[in-house]
């Protein structure tokens, strides 16, 4: 049985030998041949010759072609800013100002859509025979949000009617672009949707549950199987996710994969995840990587799941890291063994948090994994510095990036459980939920007064 095979018939729930790997090596690829972020997410040729590295070095099962959630908001008139090591974010938001519903869908032949259909239609030809391949699309409530902006969340209180005939419009938006990707040859199509973990199960199940039913129903009467992928703390969502019928979900370290395994089997949907990003991949070693496998697999019961990293690898995760994380997905009962007694290394870097008694003015500080890479942290971090245009310079605001050493450590030593947080002058206000710009700027005026 070759690794396509594998995750196939795993998606489609048969016990198997393994479970498969599936790393998500989106910008990380670029790292393998040496191009930025921008060249590998514009290029097709300098794409594909990249996943064919991924592919021949860290020996997937299955593996995602374009891992870029911007792709449709730029279709859709999205300013994007670009950077070397990370994929673009969304600069401007078409709908920040104006309550307008677009009507537009985007043909395959445009911007960046063209771009993705060849690099698939391409990588199908040189891996798709032994690699399950994975089309990503933008998740319809996190590519509302990026027409939107943060205003999203206030209208599903304010005016929850707006919300629905936007997310009808994202869905339609997404329906046709999975079906331009299954033409290109996608085994499966994943709605990449990281901001669900910013919403309750009582909005989920009033927004997103019936319209995602159809989706995977639709997908499914394409001859493709489906996956939703989601960042965050979404432990409520679970539930609710899996009520809608995907093939598979996927869920980063925030979310206790013992817990939400024992939903996904009840559901019989598969479940993938969750090596953690940075203090494993990216800044932990071989060993690191491959214990951190071999406790994951141990802690799920066997079937209907997939070892893969919590979301898109870091640019810069040593290639060694992947290697040794993909050894033990496929070796496990041999890694498990040597592996017997190691213990894994310790963040030990010293840090100096702030006398946040005696600050001269107010402190905002946002802890995030990357807010250029991860969705809900990149709003989070948004909404923080909007807080700018209000009160100027009388706050400071500050990012603590989850992707070095001394912030790992600032994070244990703070105490932060979950990521983004917003924290005002050390007290934790907002924990993997994003605030409104009225709620934050209340608290922060609070603490001004």
């Amino acid at each position: 049985m070759n690794g396509k095979e594998l995750v196939l018939r795993t998606l489609r729930h048969e016990r198997l030998e393994r479970a498969p790997w599936v790393p998500f090596a989106g910008v990380h690829a670029g790292k393998l041949t040496g191009y930025s972020a921008q060249e590998l997410l514009t290029d097709s040729d300098k794409l594909v010759r990249s996943l064919v590295q991924v592919n021949r070095l860290y020996r997937p099962d299955g593996q995602p072609v374009v891992f870029d959630l911007q792709i449709e908001a730029e279709a859709l008139g999205c300013e994007l800013l670009w950077a070397d090591r990370t994929p673009p974010s969304v600069a401007t938001h078409p709908l920040a100002l104006v309550s307008d519903i677009p009507t537009r869908i985007p043909g395959p032949g445009e911007a960046r859509l063209a771009f993705a259909l060849d690099a698939m239609r391409k990588t199908k030809r040189a891996l798709g025979e032994t690699t399950a391949l994975y089309g990503l699309v933008t998740g319809p409530f996190t590519l509302a949000s990026h027409l939107r902006g943060t205003d999203i969340f206030m209208d599903m209180i304010l005016d929850p009617d707006y919300v629905h005939r936007l997310l009808d419009y994202a869905f339609a938006v997404e329906r046709a672009v999975a079906g331009y990707y299954i033409d290109a040859g996608m085994d499966i199509i994943a709605a990449v949707d990281p901001l669900v973990s910013q919403i309750s199960p009582g909005h989920f199940d009033e927004f997103l549950s019936e319209p995602y039913t159809r989706f995977f129903d639709d997908i499914r009467s394409r001859g493709a199987l489906s996956s939703l992928f989601v960042c965050g703390n979404a432990t409520n969502n679970v539930e609710p996710m899996c009520r809608t019928g995907p093939d598979s979900i996927s869920v980063d370290e925030n979310i206790d994969l013992a817990q939400a395994k024992a939903i996904t089997d009840r559901y019989n949907v598969c479940l993938g995840g969750n090596i953690q990003l940075t203090v494993v991949m990216l800044l932990g070693s071989q060993a690191d990587n491959m214990k951190a496998v071999v406790d994951i697999i141990d802690s799920v019961p066997p079937g209907n799941f997939i070892v893969s990293p919590g979301c898109d690898m870091p640019y810069d995760v040593p290639v060694e890291n992947a290697i040794a994380a993909g050894q033990a997905a496929r070796q496990t009962g041999q890694v498990r063994a040597i592996l017997e007694h190691y213990q894994g290394a310790q963040i030990s870097v010293e840090v100096t948090l702030p006398d946040y008694g005696r600050l001269p003015k107010p402190l905002v500080e946002v802890f995030t994994l990357d807010s250029a890479t991860c969705a809900a942290c990149g709003y989070m971090m948004e909404a923080a510095k909007d807080m700018k245009s209000i009160f100027g310079e009388s706050i400071d605001i500050i990012e603590h990036k989850f992707t070095t050493k001394e912030n790992v450590a600032r994070c244990l030593k703070m105490g932060v459980a979950k990521l983004p947080s917003i924290y005002i002058n050390g007290d934790l206000k907002y924990s993997s939920i994003i605030p409104s710009r009225d709620e934050l700027r209340a608290k922060i005026a609070a603490v001004l007064n």
